[in-house]
């Protein structure tokens, strides 16, 4: 999955969160300072992700560190997310 869909993703999940239209996100938006989520919003917005990306996320495996940046959290939801049948290099 590449980081515009990715990105895509997170836009719909946060709208959905933060019931308002969020889009244009780059890369460098921080969550917390600029999107102004907390703890209980991150968890919201990953369950969203976790329905729309069929994904399942383990709480107890969370890094603060995956969750800084736009970047940080699009790098963190390509490493859980399996990859496509029949992809491979």
């Amino acid at each position: 999955m590449d980081n515009s869909t990715i990105v895509a993703q997170v836009e719909t999940a946060l709208s959905e969160v933060l019931e308002r239209e969020v889009t244009g996100l780059t890369e460098d938006v921080r969550l917390f300072e600029d999107l102004h989520l907390d703890s209980t919003s991150v968890m919201e917005m990953l369950m969203e992700l976790e329905d729309s990306m069929k994904i399942v996320i383990d709480p107890e495996n969370l890094d603060m560190e995956d969750f800084q940046t736009i970047s940080t959290l699009t790098g963190y939801l390509r490493r859980i997310s399996p990859e496509p049948q029949g992809a491979g290099e």
